[in-house]
């Protein structure tokens, strides 16, 4: 650290003029407005909803090489690593892949509701983006399936009113490299920004390389004084070796945590986004429509189930969709909104997917999977969503203090199946290799429908000029994907295959409930935003065995409770220092959950830590110059259903400055788990042995940054 400190502060000697300039005021954690609610700007003290910030202007001085060294920045937000920029994800739940999150850009969905990824986040180009919204709980009265643990909102970057241009080259351990170019213009009435993101890293873990390619363009046309286009086009290419965070065993995981005992898992990722916003606000009235287009593929060697079910997929699906939205206040009439809506999508995909022979060595859990082959074209079908969802949203203010909001939204969700497989059970005969004999079973052609109706309620309330306490109740759900549907687990047996099957069929949606209070404010220079809540999860998705068949199948009947406090707060401190804390304290748990493995109901979920915190003192000595020590806590969570062992949890340091050495040219530069402390980015029992996934050594990232 003394070393950081000392290079920083030579750094300022050849930087007269930036001591010179007063150093910049401080900001509240709190912003004024938030656009993620109603999906247009709206004040925040107004907003019932627990609404996080991440600002452009931090996104680009902290330069995350991944979104869990920023997104913790949000109380009660975590975002653990898989491999390259890959991710779990846990707002008001545990770390999991399952889809109860929805990504946006910009507002809309970055991958359709049938074709969920949980990796989502590495589509958008997260760094150069112009800031990040997070609502913690359901979003789905105004955004739909999917929407139940968190929104995540990032925000595409508003064009410069005149000339610029940046490049910026960063380096740092394990041969990770990355170029950043970025820059607009102004000509009359229209603007524009483009961006470029060149990344690529040798990955610290053995076979681990990650490489992209993602660029954004965004163009804004003045139409008249009161009417705009606004143009997104946003792309991501991504290879790499996933390994999926391969976890070791314990003695691995202690003397030689950079082996992999899943080399030949890979991903290659490819998407393109386009849309076209028109908006004309005319006296109190505003007309909104996007119409839209998205191509998403990837190939995938999952990670995750080369133990059980090992395959390699080819997933591909577009997007067509209109978001259309009509606004009208009633300022005489106890400023009243009325905002009617619909969201349209339709979204034909594919998959083709070959189960594999592979030639290992060792055994579970240390089993190391060294070749493979193909074995036989196991699933090959094509597959259309299609999502109709009109909306309303109501506000008012029957007092001058008290602001009440009231939502509903009807979704109509529905799949047209057509299998190319379709028949009998496909069987894959025992081979010399990895595994052995198994089925997957076959659906006939057809077609699959969801209706749900979501409703929201909240009321804000000012208890003086800077303190406003809210209180909402939210309703989410999340319809069954592509792959919960038509891409069931393998079986033993023809009869187990298909069982299988018509369970997956008959799925329905996961159902949430969410009653939130929080008191967001200003008490002299520090600024607070608090929150409790309690979130009900029904109808989850379990594997439950027939008493009578003995078959395992996958059946809506889980309920899980998930309650918690959530605490952001700063404040400047003396001496140009300024001090900000994102904590969270959660409980988990089982409330009626019996699986093939066991009876869990009353105990704490897996992957769950009951504490989150994310702390930063920041030390600004002059303007553009900047140096944070920022500490991560990650609290102690079971690795199992039935409680028996757990994870210690971890605590980490990382090291950030930015510092200017000339007028246009600066210097940054960052070192992650400053300690060397060995932790897990996650932890589960596999073969009743604990297994972790070793996460990032101390890690040097330095760079620097011209503006024209």
């Amino acid at each position: 650290m003394r070393a950081i400190l000392a290079g920083a502060a030579m750094m300022g000697l050849f930087s007269p003029s930036a001591w010179s300039q007063s150093s910049p005021a401080p900001v509240t954690t709190l912003p004024e407005v938030s656009v993620t609610g109603t999906r247009e700007k709206e004040l925040l003290v107004e907003t019932p909803a627990s609404v996080g910030v991440i600002k452009g202007e931090t996104l680009r001085q902290d330069r995350p090489a991944h979104p869990a060294q920023i997104m913790g920045q949000v109380p009660g937000v975590a975002v653990a690593v898989t491999n390259g920029e890959g991710h779990t994800t846990a707002i008001r739940h545990p770390f999991t892949t399952n889809p109860v999150y929805l990504f946006l850009e910009d507002g809309i969905p970055i991958r359709s509701t049938g074709f969920f990824n949980h990796n989502a986040l590495y589509e958008i180009n997260i760094p150069q983006s112009g800031g990040i919204e997070v609502i913690r709980g359901p979003g789905t009265a105004l955004y739909g399936s999917d929407a139940i643990g968190g929104v995540i909102n990032v925000l595409t970057r508003t064009p410069p009113s005149k000339p610029e241009f940046t490049l910026s080259g960063e380096l740092g351990g394990y041969g990770f490299g990355r170029i950043l170019a970025g820059g607009g213009n102004a000509y009359g009435n229209d603007s524009w920004r483009a961006d470029l993101n060149l990344t690529h890293t040798d990955g610290w873990r053995g076979a681990t390389a990650y490489n992209r390619q993602s660029g954004t363009f965004r163009w804004d046309r003045s139409l008249r004084s009161d009417a705009m286009l606004k143009t997104v086009l946003a792309f991501s290419n991504i290879s790499q070796q996933t390994g999926a965070n391969s976890p070791l065993v314990l003695s691995d995981y202690i003397t030689n945590p950079t082996r992999n005992y899943l080399p030949i898992a890979y991903r290659k990722v490819g998407a393109f986004r386009l849309s076209t916003s028109y908006e004309r606000e005319s006296g109190d009235t505003l007309i909104s429509i996007t119409p839209y287009v998205r191509d998403h593929s990837m190939e995938l060697l999952a990670s995750f189930t080369l133990n059980s079910d090992p395959t390699v997929s080819t997933t591909e699906n577009k997007s067509f969709g209109v978001m259309a939205k009509w606004r009208r206040d009633f300022p005489q009439m106890m400023r009243a909104r009325l905002i009617v809506g619909a969201d349209v999508d339709v979204s034909p995909g594919g998959r083709q997917e070959d189960s594999l022979n592979v030639n290992v060595t060792g055994t579970a859990p240390s089993r190391v999977f060294n070749s493979y082959s193909i074995a036989r074209r196991v699933y090959d079908y094509d597959v259309t969503f299609q999502g109709i969802s009109p909306y309303v949203h109501g506000e008012l203010s029957p007092m001058g203090r008290l602001r009440m909001t009231g939502g509903l939204r009807i979704d109509h969700l529905s799949y047209r199946f057509d299998n190319h497989l379709a028949g009998a059970p496909v069987f894959v005969p025992a081979g010399v290799t990895f595994p052995g004999a198994r089925f997957y079973g076959q659906a006939n052609s057809i077609d699959v429908t969801f209706r749900h109706i979501s409703p929201k309620l909240g009321a804000t309330y000012a208890l003086g000029r800077n303190t406003h306490v809210f209180a909402g109740y939210t309703h989410g759900f999340r319809a069954p994907s592509e792959g919960n549907l038509f891409r069931p687990s393998v079986g033993a047996s023809a009869a187990a295959a298909q069982a299988s099957m018509q369970s997956a069929l008959a799925l329905k949606p996961i159902k949430a409930d969410q009653f939130e209070i929080g008191l967001r404010g200003l008490t002299g220079s520090v600024s607070y935003d608090a929150v409790v809540y309690d979130l009900t999860k029904r109808d989850d998705i379990v594997s439950q065995r027939d008493p009578v068949t003995t078959l395992s199948q996958a059946v809506n009947a889980g309920k899980t409770r998930h309650r918690g406090v959530e605490v952001g707060a700063g404040t400047p401190c003396a001496g140009n220092f300024r001090l900000d804390v994102a904590l969270s304290y959660a409980r988990h748990t089982y409330e009626d959950w019996v699986t093939t493995q066991g009876i869990f109901s009353g105990k704490n979920m897996e992957a769950a830590p009951r504490v989150m915190s994310n702390t930063r003192l920041t030390w600004q000595p002059a303007a553009g110059a900047r140096v944070q020590l920022e500490w991560v806590r990650l609290g102690s969570y079971w690795l199992d259903a039935a409680n028996t062992r757990t994870y210690s949890g971890h605590d980490l340091l990382n090291l950030r400055a930015n510092w200017p050495i000339a007028r246009d040219v600066s210097f940054f530069g960052s070192i992650y788990n400053l300690q060397d402390r060995r932790y897990a980015d996650s932890a589960q029992l596999s073969n009743n042995q604990p297994v972790l996934s070793p996460g990032l050594p101390r890690t040097l990232y330095a760079g620097a940054e011209a503006k024209w």
